[in-house]
């Protein structure tokens, strides 16, 4: 190699330890960026020229310097993919906890204004008028509060309605919010292939593309498929959302209202083949969707489930008082009718009425026992302590509701806990550590600075040569 050659040689080592500096600094000015995967600068020798030709020496010869090859996006490909799994059962499973903690609140239990106290309410008013079957004050309280009773199944019921349909608009919104990502990797897919076409570094769209695809999966449980031509393939219910530049859109179907979902199953479809739904594979879609389901003996969606459960205690409520009072008598000697009534075609807990307006509507005697006598009116009220009343009926009722609840939220929290540990361990391998880029910021500067010696001292080597060689003796 001549002389001058060495200076190329020192000039590489410059450029490879700048290079080396400037990706240890955007490191570093990037170690809180979410969604950043560490670089880190792949070099190699440069190796000597080739020793042919009529020039060819036995000389030994030194290498060339050094070559950048690349600047290497320090990904693991297993973490990723672990992260947007357990995203993926993360997001399922706090979509269904928060809905069953929801549906668990609305119940207002335990609590002191809540039907299980206006129960207990209702049974010692029917004590009272049984000890006063003929006065109309103890009457009038006891219709007073059925009313207040049957008032807050009703609301119960309209509690879940309401959060059926805000859960349903939320379905919305999420494929919404998919479609626009999915979009968003798609151009990502096209940036990334023409700048790696063209050599260049597109660590950046990348990172940006992985997170992306983070959320699709959170949201969808999509998969990844990773392409020759640096695209990647976003497939979700086994068929690609996204597939190079081109992708497709999901539309929700199904029924608005509570009341429709059983004819009318809420689902998640392709755009461009209605009536066939998607079964994502997690994410919160599939979770929205799975409590949207219609009530199905115990077996359907969360919410259906709790506004059914209103029904049942408002049937329980009608067929228990009914059966008493209607076997027994008027103080006037007349013979019960229904206490409660149920409007035939609405939900049970919509429905569901006093039917007396006073004293005389009460059947509150037994068939020929005279216009004092409160025993049928002590029956009903017996039915506070009944193993298969309203009261059994709530208390399962809430029961039930609240070990689903537990059951959901205990799964939330162990997919968030190891949703958390993916990330973490993505993080050890792929994310920022400042000490160490600082000692390769270190490391890169004194390489850059014996490159610049060895420059040095080739300049004034060929300094001497050029200018001080053959002027001896003059």
């Amino acid at each position: 190699m001549s002389t001058f050659g060495a200076l190329n040689t020192a000039f590489t080592g410059l450029t490879a330890a700048r290079t080396a500096m400037d990706t240890a600094g955007q490191n570093i000015a990037n170690a809180g960026t979410a969604g950043y995967t560490r670089q880190r600068v792949e070099i190699s020798s440069a190796g000597a020229p080739a020793n042919v030709g009529l020039a060819a020496s036995t000389r030994p010869a030194a290498g060339q310097g050094v070559s950048v090859d690349s600047i290497a996006r320090l990904g693991d490909l297993m973490a990723d993919n672990r992260v947007r799994s357990t995203a993926a059962e993360s997001g399922y499973a706090s979509v269904r906890a928060d809905v069953l903690s929801a549906v668990e609140a609305n119940l207002g239990e335990p609590g002191t204004d809540n039907i299980s106290s206006q129960l207990h309410t209702f049974w010692a008013n029917w004590s009272d008028v049984a000890n006063e079957p003929n006065t109309a004050a103890p009457a009038n309280v006891l219709l007073q509060n059925a009313n207040v009773l049957t008032g807050k199944i009703a609301s119960g019921y309209k509690a879940m309605d309401d959060q059926w349909t805000a859960t349903r608009a939320s379905v919305d919104t999420m494929a919404a919010d998919l479609n626009a990502t999915a979009s968003q990797v798609a151009v990502l897919n096209g940036q990334i292939r023409s700048t790696l076409a063209a050599g260049g570094n597109a660590n950046e769209l990348i990172d940006q593309r992985s997170k992306l695809a983070t959320e699709i999966a959170t949201l969808a449980g999509g998969t990844i498929r990773d392409k020759a031509d640096g695209t990647i393939d976003v497939v979700v219910g086994g068929n690609a959302l996204v597939s190079g530049v081109t992708t497709r859109t999901v539309a929700v179907s199904g029924a608005a209202r509570m009341s429709g979902a059983a004819a009318s199953p809420v689902t998640v479809e392709w755009s461009d083949q209605p009536g066939q739904p998607i079964n994502p594979g997690g994410g919160k879609l599939a979770g929205a969707v799975s409590v949207l389901a219609a009530a199905n003996g115990g077996q359907g969606g969360a919410i259906a489930e709790a506004a059914e459960s209103f029904n049942a205690l408002a049937r329980s409520l009608a067929g228990s008082v009914n059966a008493i009072h209607q076997g027994g008598n008027t103080p006037a000697g007349n013979a019960g009718g229904e206490f409660f009534s149920l409007t035939a075609g609405a939900p049970a807990a919509l429905g569901l009425s006093a039917v007396p307006q006073g004293k005389d509507d009460l059947a509150t005697g037994t068939v020929g026992a005279g216009a004092y006598d409160g025993s049928n009116a002590d029956r009903i009220a017996d039915l506070a302590s009944s193993t298969t009343g309203p009261d059994k009926t709530w208390s399962d009722i809430v029961t039930t509701t609240a070990v689903t609840a537990k059951a959901a939220i205990l799964h939330s929290n162990l997919a968030e806990t190891s949703s958390a540990a993916a990330v973490n361990a993505q993080a050890s391998t792929s994310g920022v550590d400042l000490d160490e880029e600082n000692v390769n910021i270190l490391s890169a500067q004194h390489a850059y600075q014996a490159a610049a010696r060895v420059m040095s001292a080739i300049d004034q080597a060929l300094d001497t040569l050029i200018n001080r060689t053959g002027i001896v003796g003059r």
